[in-house]
């Protein structure tokens, strides 16, 4: 589902351990996750937040990572084997078209997109395709970076989640990010 799409390189580099001193995952996510969740985890290139949701959402959970590239998710179920959080992910390669969501209806408890938006060509059926996959209540963190994303563009992402069912809860903080959590 990727119109601009991050180099495989890159991902390296997001998946950094100094990374966590900007953005820590766990302080970001563990507010939304708790043993037996599943979560969708979009745009997840090798798992900078895939690995530490696996352990957070426990043997009873499950991360279902989804990436337009078929070597970021390689990298990451390394990265997972190596941590032993394998069990609890699965990866799926989505195409420029979509998501791949099948079977997932009404399943997911907690979806993430971090710095994906901006990425996908359209917005609308991004969210729409996720509607459908969270359950009534669930939630959706979305997280721009402010370098590649205006305010004013924030906003119309927002404006599509909103569209698509999604109502807007909370702005939580994330640094060097704009940030919605929004409801199913």
């Amino acid at each position: 589902m990727a119109e601009r799409v991050c180099p495989v390189w890159v991902g390296y580099f997001l998946a950094s351990p100094l990374r966590k001193l900007l953005q820590n995952p766990k302080k970001i996510l563990g507010p939304y996750i708790s043993a037996g969740t599943n979560v969708l985890d979009i745009g997840c290139a090798m798992g900078f937040f895939s690995l530490p949701l696996a352990e957070m959402v426990g043997p009873g959970g499950k991360v279902i990572c989804i990436d337009v590239q078929e070597e970021m998710l390689a990298s990451l179920q390394k990265r997972a084997q190596k941590a032993r959080v394998s069990d609890n992910i699965e990866a799926r390669v989505c195409s420029p078209d979509s998501l791949g969501l099948d079977g997932l209806s009404d399943h997911i408890d907690f979806a993430l997109a971090s710095a994906v938006v901006h990425e996908v060509p359209s917005a609308k059926s991004f969210f729409s395709e996720i509607y459908g996959a969270i359950k009534p209540g669930g939630r959706f963190l979305v997280v721009e970076p402010k370098g590649h994303v205006s305010q004013e563009d924030f906003e119309v992402t927002v404006s599509h989640a909103d569209q698509a069912g999604f109502r807007v809860i909370d702005r939580p903080k994330v640094r060097r990010s704009r940030t919605v959590l929004l409801e199913k």
